[in-house]
């Protein structure tokens, strides 16, 4: 009976991975169509009302190159530098090709179609000798330079101190919210808690995960933290750059480069941080890493919830490999459709965020009336107080862009820094699974980590956060006094 019951239950499970596949090939499919139809859209749209268009990531790399000398971008594969004159260079190599190089499904299929008849053809035309001479002569990659029209730009615009397009852009937020930070030193947002001087030992960043901001934290685990724990170190939670209350520069790639600089700029310098604990969660986890291996000394410990860490097998690209593995074009579970339509599609992402977050005053309003102010929305919130540009490039850039850079954080912080590392992840975890935190124990050996039942990528701090408080307290503690 056991063994008809196993049979059956792997039939439906092979049957339901076959229809996902099914429905996903038909509906990404479809989106590839009208992110196609999409992009003309919105290149009319723009230059109807802003007199030009910006250029996008569907451009071709050529119409960044100029033979002027101006900007000269090094070959595919090295390290990518953009050179205005003999003395001046912006580094590229935290920007992902992720960001121009994304084949449709269709375009994938057909093309591991024809190669696959191709090899086929050739493997039964010739022989082994003739077939590696012919690969040689016409299949070897030629060397090019490319770089995308649309990160040029950027670069151009940010080195002449100039900025092509107003702020916001029409299909941003214009709001007080959003805007801001336009009249004022442009640092983040950081809301802070507990001891309210520089008398402790040691202090605690928060840093949060993508499409959300400090509410994350201020929300869920400020009000839990005991008063000896308040009292003793200063809690602060930051609103990563594009996000929450933080700037949101037009002209901004998001690299980790400029993630962590603003972190420094607004929390480690003026507040004069010397020694510090770091929680972080999903994509935080990246920029907590890179933190840490910037300032081994001063980290006194870290925690990360459900780190987004996949190893990239050797032979594959690894901002291509880990854009799939984070966005993996399906349309089930419904929190990988999300993260497939943020990832593959830059003009319906952009859509979204026309919809949501230029809306976000109203959609508050309307949620705060239907609810009669009964719910606390800050998840709904932090949500909706973004603009596209900045989750684009902050999802292309840190967590593809790192995919390799990764490795040599985890290298920093297992070789280097002797601060204890404990990882949660939640067992239900539909977006990052729970092999992403025993491949990042297996890079950190002394890493503790523990698999918290029942709990998701979100309800990991949501739901159990008096428990939360009281793990991160006892870790601050242990890891002080030792």
């Amino acid at each position: 009976m056991a063994v008809v019951m196993d049979k059956s239950r792997s039939i439906l499970n092979l049957s339901g991975r076959v229809l996902n596949e099914a429905v996903s090939f038909v509906v990404f499919s479809f989106l590839d169509i009208l992110d196609f139809f999409l992009c003309y859209a919105y290149k009319v749209a723009d230059f109807f009302i802003e007199a030009e268009w910006k250029p996008c990531y569907c451009s071709l790399a050529s119409e960044a190159i100029t033979s002027s000398g101006k900007i000269i971008v090094s070959e595919q594969g090295e390290s990518k530098i953009v050179r205005l004159t003999s003395s001046s260079k912006l580094q590229l190599e935290d920007v992902s090709d992720t960001l121009y190089r994304r084949p449709s499904l269709v375009s994938e299929v057909s093309r591991s179609t024809v190669n696959e008849l191709r090899r086929l053809k050739l493997e039964a035309a010739v022989s082994r000798s003739s077939f590696e001479k012919m690969m040689n002569k016409k299949g070897t990659v030629q060397s090019s330079f490319t770089v995308d029209s649309n990160i040029a730009e950027m670069l151009q615009g940010k080195i002449g101190g100039q900025q092509s397009h107003p702020i916001p852009r029409w299909s941003d937020c214009d709001c007080k919210t959003c805007t801001s930070w336009t009249s004022s030193e442009e640092t983040l947002f950081v809301q802070l808690d507990g001891a309210q001087e520089n008398k402790s030992s040691d202090d605690v960043i928060f840093i949060h995960g993508f499409i959300s901001s400090s509410k994350f934290w201020t929300e869920t685990l400020f009000p839990n933290f005991s008063s000896s724990a308040k009292s003793k170190y200063r809690l602060f939670a930051v609103d990563l750059l594009g996000f929450g209350r933080s700037p949101k520069p037009t002209d901004s790639l998001y690299t980790v480069r400029e993630h962590i600089e603003m972190i420094e700029r607004s929390v480690l310098n003026p507040f004069k941080v010397e020694s510090f604990h770091i929680v972080a969660h999903s994509l935080g986890c990246i920029l907590a890493l890179a933190l840490a291996a910037r300032h081994p000394s001063s980290v006194k410990s870290i925690t990360l919830l459900a780190p987004p860490y996949f190893p990239v097998p050797k032979g594959e690209q690894g901002p291509q490999y880990v854009l799939r593995k984070v966005a993996p074009r399906r349309v089930w579970p419904p929190i990988a459709l999300g993260a497939s339509i943020a990832g593959w599609y830059e003009h319906l992402s952009r859509t979204i965020c026309l919809f949501i977050c230029k809306n976000h005053r109203f959609l508050d309003s309307l949620i705060k009336l239907l609810t009669r102010k009964r719910v606390r929305t800050y998840m709904l919130e932090v949500f909706m107080c973004h603009t596209h540009n900045a989750a684009w490039h902050t999802l292309h850039n840190v967590i593809c862009g790192t995919a390799t850079k990764l490795e040599g954080y985890l290298t920093a912080v297992g070789d280097h820094l002797s601060c204890p590392v404990t990882v949660l992840h939640g067992r239900n975890d539909e977006l990052l699974p729970v092999e992403c935190s025993y491949s990042l124990q297996a890079r950190i050996p002394r890493a503790k980590v523990k698999v918290v039942d029942g709990k998701d990528h979100v309800t990991i701090v949501v739901g159990r956060q008096l428990a939360l408080a009281m793990e991160l307290e006892e870790i601050w503690m242990t890891s002080s006094s030792s």
